[in-house]
């Protein structure tokens, strides 16, 4: 009797085990207004109010689009707000990610300093531009409007320098004059202009007239797959805080300014906030022939040889049948 019951009783612990939750979901996010949804998220406690019990959140600030690939490939997360570049870029690789939601269009723009001589995209020839880092989203969006503005970057036969910075060391590397211009997700354009900076491009000009996502929610598909439960519960706190931040511009610049003084020590000010998030729009939805636009430009910028397939690499299922 006991070697009969033997099998069913290890099938069942194997089950049991296949079953087990995980007991923390960490989730990394930029210090950026792009990101808003995250940091409000995170510091109103939205999401860790809505992940299942015993989940624990586990919030990892990153700068930049290529130090979350290394995260994600290193099994360092789980979960993650960025740009859609870099995470293009590394599901090509073969990171596995998947995105689940969008997070927030426009909301960058282009600045120069104010005593750079530069007043027009075609004035920065010659000229040291910042971006987060290679292959991000801006990097990818800066290199198409110099091509539409007739120029190039160095590294393409070029005139124009491009020089990586993490968005919250740009206002300082303005005041040292590192660089000219910056392409940079709010509020660090808006901080750069109350310091004298010159609004080039708007968050408008950049791209299809806005109509571009900047940000989407990525989750590792094999946490995904074994903590089905929780990647709902992060995309429940994800919708809750869009909507908060929709229904409360007061309430949202409050959260997002205490969350980037955690995360970088410095505090944005209401009208640098006010600014920045008039030129984001946080939503949800994706605008998937953008998407597949900028996959192009991501080619056409040399940071990948070929498209995904946007198909495996989308899954909206899950956050529009919640969002209902």
């Amino acid at each position: 009797m006991t070697r009969a019951l033997l099998p069913l009783l290890t099938l069942t612990l194997i089950a049991s085990a296949g079953a087990q939750q995980a007991k923390e979901l960490r989730l990394g996010v930029f210090p950026n207004v792009t990101h808003a949804a995250g940091l409000v998220g995170v510091q109103r406690g939205l999401i860790q109010k809505s992940l299942p019990d015993g989940v624990k959140l586990v919030v990892k600030e990153f700068a930049n689009g290529s130090q979350i690939n290394e995260a994600f490939a290193a099994g360092a997360i789980d979960a993650a707000y960025v740009g859609p570049g870099p995470a293009m870029n590394a599901f090509m690789r073969g990171v596995p990610i998947q995105v689940y939601a969008g997070a927030a269009n426009a909301g960058a723009v282009l600045v120069a300093r104010g005593d750079s001589g530069v007043r027009t995209v075609k004035n920065l020839s010659g000229k040291k531009v910042a971006v987060p880092t290679r292959g991000s989203t801006q990097d990818i969006s800066l290199r198409h409007l110099l091509h539409e503005n007739g120029l190039k970057a160095t590294d393409e036969g070029g005139t124009v320098t491009i020089v990586p910075i993490d968005p919250a060391n740009m206002p300082a590397a303005f005041a040292a004059k590192q660089v000219d211009a910056a392409l940079v997700q709010e509020p660090w354009g808006a901080v750069m202009e109350t310091q004298g900076a010159k609004l080039i491009v708007n968050e408008k000009g950049i791209w299809e007239g806005g109509n571009y996502t900047t940000t989407v929610l990525t989750v590792n598909t094999k946490y995904g797959a074994a903590n089905p439960e929780a990647v709902k519960g992060l995309l429940r706190g994800h919708l809750a805080a869009i909507n908060y931040i929709k229904g409360s511009n007061a309430g949202a610049q409050k959260s997002i300014a205490e969350q980037i003084y955690a995360f970088t020590g410095k505090r944005p000010n209401t009208n640098e906030l006010f600014k920045a998030l008039a030129r984001t729009r946080v939503t949800w939805d994706i605008n998937l022939k953008t998407l597949a636009e900028y996959a192009q430009l991501n080619k056409e910028a040399g940071f990948a040889r070929d498209v995904p397939d946007l198909n495996r690499f989308v899954n909206l299922d899950l956050i529009r049948s919640l969002a209902k």
